[in-house]
């Protein structure tokens, strides 16, 4: 397939991570970057308040990018990555030009969230032959809004990133942890954070937000700043524990932590969840929690018994190996949807 890439590209970004997927899958890919050079302009306070009012500008002018690949070149597949900034006029004209490519609409992050919004993106929505989602409660809320077709797949790990790794002693005396969490703040996860703390649990967090937090609690090291690509892997190989948080916000049941913290072979303590118990085997692939009570006890537990923790670590592991829970699988099945779906298909789960 020729398929034309519209993503965030920078390095360590799941978008790149996908493109790349794709190219191995041996398909010819043209990416469309739409982060800035400059990513602090996505910064400045006109463009947060255009974003806020449901214009978020076209800082790389993704569009323009788009209509000059188009003029004269043949894609079987337009794929956009939560492209909030594309415009239905340049959609159109993309069909128009070619009325066999199809246009998909990728985002691992739920879509019916204002903040996940813009007007372009709403007026669009029909505009787009599938929309994928990892959001499974988004399904019929999409088509509802007027999605044409929604699929559902479950989350992904790259196996270029996401992987066991060999640590020298000065990287495990950096990264490593206890007890451990990457991601970004929200309320409830410091509260659960905290009260571990409080138990004399030693935990580490790292990610943007936390700034405010260094210093909170003598057994809560606080290390803010974004951590990808390998750096990422690093922090979850490092960590003894690695806790898994769903954002409550929007709702998810599974997230990208879900399956990188088991595909790095490293032991996940993560919020029960019917989709979380449907890719691990609860107490043998995964460890799972419902209350402050029962994360305390299963973190007290698992931090004296080495020899569990790493053998559900590797079967942790061996899961998402064995049922095709990387990207290159979810991208192929996402394709072969595409190839065999009909004009009036319904909605499907993977």
């Amino acid at each position: 397939m020729r398929i034309l890439f519209v993503g965030y590209l920078w390095p360590g970004s799941t978008s790149l991570q996908r493109m790349i997927a794709l190219r191995e899958l041996g398909h010819a890919v043209v990416g469309v970057n739409m982060t800035p050079r400059n990513r602090s302009r996505e910064r400045w306070l006109p463009v947060r308040i255009l974003y806020r009012l449901g214009y978020p500008p076209d800082l790389t002018r993704a569009n323009r990018q788009i209509l000059n690949h188009i003029k004269g070149n043949s894609f079987d597949v337009i794929w956009v990555e939560k492209g909030l900034t594309i415009s239905p006029r340049t959609l159109i004209a993309a069909k128009s030009s070619n009325p066999r490519c199809q246009l998909v609409f990728f985002s691992p992050d739920n879509m019916m969230y204002w903040r996940n919004q813009s007007r372009h993106y709403m007026v669009s929505l029909p505009l787009y032959d599938l929309h994928v989602t990892t959001k499974s409660h988004n399904v019929a809320k999409l088509k509802a809004l007027g999605a044409r077709d929604v699929l559902f797949v479950n989350n992904a790990y790259d196996p270029h990133t996401h992987r066991p790794m060999s640590l020298t002693a000065e990287e495990k005396a950096f990264w490593g942890a206890e007890v451990g969490f990457v991601g970004e703040f929200e309320r409830p996860r410091l509260e659960i954070m905290l009260g571990l703390a409080r138990a004399e649990v030693p935990v580490t967090v790292r990610g943007p937000e936390w700034e405010l937090y260094v210093g909170r609690h003598s057994k809560l090291v606080v290390r803010p700043g974004w951590v990808y690509g390998d750096d990422y892997a690093r922090s979850i190989c490092a960590t003894k524990i690695n806790l898994c948080f769903l954002r409550k916000i929007v709702g998810d049941l599974q997230t990208a932590r879900s399956v990188e913290i088991p595909a790095c072979g490293a032991f996940m303590l993560a919020e029960r969840t019917d989709e979380h118990l449907a890719l691990f085997q609860e107490g043998k692939e995964a460890e799972f929690f419902g209350s402050q009570d029962e994360l305390l006890d299963k973190v007290k537990y698992y931090l004296i018994h080495d020899s569990q923790r790493e053998q559900i670590a590797a079967a942790g592991r061996e899961r998402c190996l064995r049922s095709g829970y990387g990207n290159h699988d979810r991208i192929r099945v996402v394709l072969e949807y595409l190839q065999g779906k009909s004009t009036n298909s319904s909605s499907n789960i993977i």
